[in-house]
């Protein structure tokens, strides 16, 4: 964890002339202490550098863009989200809604775990038990409930609602499948799943994990033998191991690093849109009294922010400004709205509501987008010239962030982080941020205290109807409502960008910014 000074003394040319003089120790490999692995891959050995570190193989907890790609080559769902963001039937051969609050499954016929064992419904009914029951689960706050699992025979087993659930086939997708003996309420770290690759070895705390082709695939087997997994949580050291050739492929790269590499011999760029939306968004815990828990705060402090300026100068148009409370490139999205830069206006405003004095305290983990650090700091710069002091903590991977987030540890004021929608819908991002309830702020998993009984009950309407028009028009109804709550003072929406070796084929990059490992190929 990171304080950095306070203060509104950072000048956007200073940024840029920062950013410039990185660019330039990148360039000549003159950055200290940023030196890459050791060692070049093998013939047979694919290596990814991350950006994160990768602490679980399942993700009940865990699920950062990237930890997609290794996290599905060991465990596998029902469903994944396919081509144009799109369910496609993976352990399941049938999935189909049969009834209103009713859906028919079957699994594929064969399907084995890496050790042999036999894939069976009890895992199924497992696996969302245990998804349900973690605290602070990353996947539970998308169910608007877990259906029950009813068996019919061996293969085939119902999937029962109290209320519709007309997008299961995507929600499943992120159900992780596990022997249910060896399933439990937390994040996994061992165990066997039905994927391409099987783990090896593995360092949590070092965030490394080696994996090799499972022989027993009941899928087309992979090409790649080998797959090593690494942590660098420095940009420099992930860009200079992969122009080395010590890594084969880096993700979420910075504008910086995508200008230095694009064109370089030896490398190529993959871009996708992005299902992403990263915020600047409110801490919604605090008590009535507080300035934050006044909407019309919230909207004056983000008449603060230069978007356009972000935009182009810190981000150097890699993303674009949020003009909704979820990304445009989601299934049912809708335009509510656009952030609108008026200091004056913010100085204004908060005067006429007696605001004085008035202190923000940002927080994030490094590696939550592309140049988080830079931005952090326009936005001391920025909040500054209307009269309000920041304070930034800058937390590191693996710290202890979460505990801050679900109000168990220190206070804060606005988070920097990014949140996506893994089934490419706009209604999964919106039960998942914004669907927050008394009950689940009780044990902390809302997010970041969002608890508005309105929104939450728009929300459930959405994600409760069947027909399709009339779903599009409560979701239209439901994200206003959002909007009008005033949940950022900024928020923008990136692309997905990764580079590797020419060496390496086989690389479809999705929206959600991972890749089937299994498509994989190296030159021989």
């Amino acid at each position: 964890m990171t304080v950095l000074p306070q203060g509104s003394e950072i000048s956007r040319r200073r940024l840029l002339q920062f950013g410039a003089a990185a660019g330039f120790l990148l360039g000549t490999g003159s950055l200290g202490g940023c030196a890459g692995p050791t060692g070049l891959p093998g013939p047979s050995t694919l290596t990814l550098a991350l950006n994160r570190s990768l602490v679980s193989l399942d993700n009940k907890l865990n699920q950062f863009d990237a930890a997609v790609t290794v996290q599905r080559s060991v465990r596998q769902g029902l469903t994944a989200i396919g081509p144009e963001t799109k369910p496609i039937l993976v352990l399941a051969e049938r999935f189909e809604m049969t009834g209103p609050t009713e859906w028919t499954v079957t699994l594929r016929e064969g399907i084995r775990y890496s050790d042999g064992s036999p894939v069976r419904i009890e895992d199924v009914a497992t696996a969302l038990q245990m998804y349900k029951q973690v605290q602070g689960s990353f996947v539970a706050g998308f169910f608007p409930e877990f259906p029950e699992v009813v068996p019919v025979d061996d293969r085939t087993f119902k999937m029962v609602s109290k209320n519709p659930v007309p997008i299961l086939d995507s929600l499943m997708s992120m159900i992780l499948i596990t022997p249910a003996a060896q399933n439990k309420p937390e994040e996994l770290q061992e165990g066997v799943g039905t994927g391409p690759y099987v783990v090896t070895k593995f360092n949590r705390g070092a965030g490394t994990y080696s994996l090799q082709r499972n022989e027993n695939y009941w899928g087309p087997k992979p090409e790649v033998e080998n797959v090593e997994v690494r942590f660098l949580p420095e940009e420099s050291s992930r860009v200079i191991a992969l122009r080395s050739g010590e890594v084969d492929i880096i993700d979420s790269i910075t504008p910086d690093s995508r200008e230095q590499l694009a064109g370089l011999p030896g490398v190529q760029m993959k871009e996708a849109s992005s299902l992403r939306l990263n915020q600047i968004f409110y801490n919604f815990r605090k008590p009535a009294g507080h300035p934050l828990a006044d909407v019309r705060v919230r909207e004056a402090l983000s008449w603060a922010i230069d978007g356009e300026a972000l935009v182009k100068d810190v981000l150097v148009d890699s993303v674009s400004a949020a003009e909704g409370v979820t990304p445009g490139s989601l299934t049912g999205y809708h335009k509510t709205g656009t952030y609108t830069y008026d200091p004056e206006k913010a100085k204004a405003r908060l005067a006429e509501l007696g605001v004085k004095d008035l202190t923000l305290k940002i927080i994030w983990e490094t590696g939550e987008f592309a140049s988080d650090t830079s931005v952090m700091e326009a936005l001391v710069e920025m909040f500054g010239n209307i009269g309000v002091k920041t304070e930034l903590q800058q937390f590191e991977p693996g710290g202890n962030i979460l505990a801050w987030r679900q109000g168990k540890q220190g206070d804060w004021d606005l988070l920097g982080n990014g949140f996506s929608s893994p089934t490419g819908l706009a209604i999964t991002m919106m039960q998942g941020m914004y669907a927050g309830t008394p009950e689940k702020e009780a044990t902390r998993d809302t997010y970041q205290g969002y608890v508005f009984p309105e929104v939450q009950a728009k929300i459930q309407a959405a994600s409760s109807e069947v027909d399709p028009a009339r779903r599009e028009e409560l979701l239209a109804v439901a994200q206003q409502a959002i909007w009008d709550t005033w949940p950022c003072a900024w928020a923008f929406v990136p692309k997905s960008v990764l580079a590797h070796r020419e060496r390496v084929s086989g690389i479809n990059l999705a929206p959600t910014n991972s890749y089937p490992l299994v498509d994989a190929r190296l030159e021989a």
